[in-house]
């Protein structure tokens, strides 16, 4: 699940929520809306997992 992946994602790098959500899909409410139960679209889901996989040794 995204939700889970994002997670994970700002747990390991201590980024914020916003600056997540902006970097990744130009949304900075994005993160909150995911964990208020929004299921994004399939093109949202791809943008999510390229941004992760592009930060993907990104730690703090």
């Amino acid at each position: 699940m995204i939700v889970s992946k994002v997670r994970r994602f700002l747990h390991r790098t201590g980024m914020p929520h916003t600056s997540f959500g902006r970097a990744a899909t130009n949304d900075p409410r994005l993160v909150e809306d995911l964990l208020n139960g929004r299921q994004p679209r399939k093109e949202t889901v791809a943008r999510i997992e390229a941004f992760i996989a592009r930060h993907a040794g990104d730690a703090r």
